[in-house]
């Protein structure tokens, strides 16, 4: 039904809403149509409506008193040497005076989700205003451009040019003093965590081997840490779980927090074959069989031939020998896209829209090695420079695979790297690894996708949302020891100017073009196909400024390894740099 006049749609809007809510079998035969020939507008009416008049009024009644002061629209310039100029849009959620602003040091820079076609920061103002009001933080949401109209990656560029902005300007650009570089937590849920995970890997990325090409001669901070809420992670949708994604979550320490996703990919197979189903203690790592084949079928014994005759049936007094159901065990694990293929909140057809609306109809991305687009294929050197992350999602969210596997790789990579820096003597030989130090997961029993924007049905959602601001708390104040190093000042070059450390082009097609899109001008494969060239891009902290240029790794045999190799073996053999070289 088309209706022209807005208010007349917006008012159709909540009466038709309230009568499917009464119907539900007519709301299920209308879902069914519109799943069926989804497009960008079914889309975006459908998750926009709670941004109508009469719906805000009413969830305003229901909202406690959360903060005094509403947001405000900001737009933030992009840096000087970005190749877009136009500046982003956002609303800066601050429980106070603009004057006030003034004395902080610390920002949440929220990305917020819609599935990269869909729905601003006002959208999401429930769970905004209360992490204001509750920290007194100032809160920046990014209202980036949408897909189809802008499709990937011209969002993530502006959610990356915002957070370099608020480090070259100091949070000049949002109203800070500029005193000190501001120290700043990324948050995002659905599409907004895919959005906040790519713009730390792009950090990263600009701090390794493109920062060392282009001589900056400092670094961009990485954020002080990550609250990823349902986050989509993974573009290449799939059907069934590798061994080694099923490896992640079945690792021991994280076995009690994935119990109910590894009970829900086993139940797949067993409610098909109407089989028991296996007991707990078949899942624990000892035991084996949940991730191996039964053994190939023996020959009977005589023993087993004798029970099987016929006169072993009338034995006991005439009954019957009913065999015990064997339980079966199998390998087969369904991603969690499959299993829940029937959500009402998130289906494999609404994916399947986003993603194809979101790429755009000029790109031809790589699924399989292109980790701007889907986070979970990081590379490992790049997680292992992760920030703390937290996770927030439901467990029976299609989406929660995403979550429990890059979680994984996470904890993976940081109990890697700490087994490398204690083998070279960085650390105590008494240290342990701490998994909480880097990562924690947080699963709500029962609960699908998006479940911070229903609050008002769903009062349980505000301890989530609060959950979320003791992470910030933490979060600060944990990391405080370290700013005095790693934050000194803004990185700027040898003038005196701001210095831009990741070099990108505008958003272009790619059609005639087989390779993945890169977010720079220049490729860097070191981080996917080269492995041996990952620990090029070492990342400079202000503190380490007075050192010599030998701790800037250098091209060819010039390299950091080989120069430290050659001073150990020089000073052996009695070499010196000033003068000829002792027989």
């Amino acid at each position: 039904m088309k209706i022209r006049r807005k208010w007349l749609r917006d008012l159709a809007s909540v009466v038709f809403t309230l009568h499917y809510l009464v119907a539900a079998e007519q709301a299920d035969e209308k879902v069914r149509k519109v799943r069926g020939m989804l497009t960008v507008d079914h889309l975006r009416v459908s998750w926009n409506k709670t941004t109508t008049p009469y719906l805000r009024v009413f969830s305003g009644f229901l909202r406690p008193k959360l903060a005094r002061y509403p947001p405000r629209a900001v737009r933030i310039p992009r840096p000087a040497e970005s190749a877009y100029k136009e500046p982003v849009n956002a609303w800066l959620y601050f429980d106070g005076p603009l004057s006030e602003l003034k004395s902080h040091k610390k920002v949440v820079l929220d990305m917020p989700g819609g599935g990269f076609v869909a729905m601003s920061p006002r959208h999401h103002e429930d769970k905004l205003l209360a992490w204001c009001g509750r920290t007194g933080l100032p809160v920046l949401s990014l209202d980036y451009k949408k897909a189809p109209e802008f499709p990937y990656p011209y969002a993530l560029n502006e959610c990356y040019d915002v957070y370099h902005s608020l480090i070259v300007s100091r949070g000049r650009c949002i109203g800070l003093s500029g005193a000190n570089v501001p120290r700043i937590i990324l948050t995002g849920d659905s599409a907004g965590g895919n959005f906040a995970t790519g713009v730390t890997l792009m950090i990263l990325q600009s701090n390794g081997a493109d920062a060392q090409r282009h001589q900056a001669s400092d670094s961009l901070p990485i954020p002080e840490g990550l609250i990823l809420i349902y986050p989509g992670l993974d573009m290449n949708i799939g059907n069934w779980m590798s061994d080694d994604q099923m490896a992640l979550i079945q690792d021991q320490r994280t076995r009690k927090v994935n119990r109910n996703v590894l009970r829900r990919k086993s139940e797949d197979y067993y409610k098909l074959a109407e089989t028991p189903h296996p007991s707990d203690h078949e899942f624990e790592p000892g035991n084996v069989s949940n991730i191996k084949s039964d053994p190939p079928l023996q020959p009977p014994t005589s023993t087993e031939m004798a029970l099987a005759s016929p006169s072993a049936v009338t034995e006991s007094k005439g009954s019957v020998v009913v065999p015990k159901p064997k339980v079966l065990k199998t390998r087969l694990a369904m991603s969690s896209m499959i299993s829940y293929t029937n959500d009402r909140i998130l289906t494999p057809e609404m994916m399947r829209a986003m993603i194809i609306l979101y790429v755009g109809p000029h790109n031809r991305p790589d699924f399989s090695t292109d980790y701007l687009l889907s986070p979970l294929l990081a590379p490992e050197a790049l997680l292992a420079k992760f920030p703390k992350t937290f996770f927030l999602t439901g467990e029976r969210d299609p989406l929660v695979d995403d979550t429990v596997i890059f979680a994984g790789r996470l904890r993976l990579a940081k109990q890697n790297d700490f087994v490398q820096r204690k083998e070279l003597g960085l650390l105590k030989s008494r240290a342990e690894f701490d998994e909480k130090d880097h990562v924690e997961v947080t699963l709500i029993p029962g609960i699908s996708h998006g479940f911070l924007q229903f609050v008002s049905i769903f009062p349980e959602a505000w301890k989530h949302v609060f959950r979320c601001t003791r992470w910030m708390e933490e979060i600060f104040d944990n990391d405080e020891p370290a700013v005095s190093a790693r934050r000194s000042r803004a990185p700027t070059d040898v003038n005196g100017n701001h210095q831009r450390h990741h070099y990108r082009v505008p958003t272009e097609s790619s059609g005639d073009e087989d390779n993945p899109l890169m977010m720079s001008s220049t490729k860097d494969p070191g981080y996917s196909s080269q492995p041996a060239r990952r620990g090029k891009g070492k990342r400079v902290r202000h503190a380490e400024q007075g050192r010599n240029r030998s701790m800037v790794s250098l091209g060819s045999d010039h390299d950091l390894m080989a120069r430290r190799m050659k001073g150990l073996a020089g000073g052996l053999m009695g070499m010196t740099t000033d003068g000829p070289t002792t027989p």
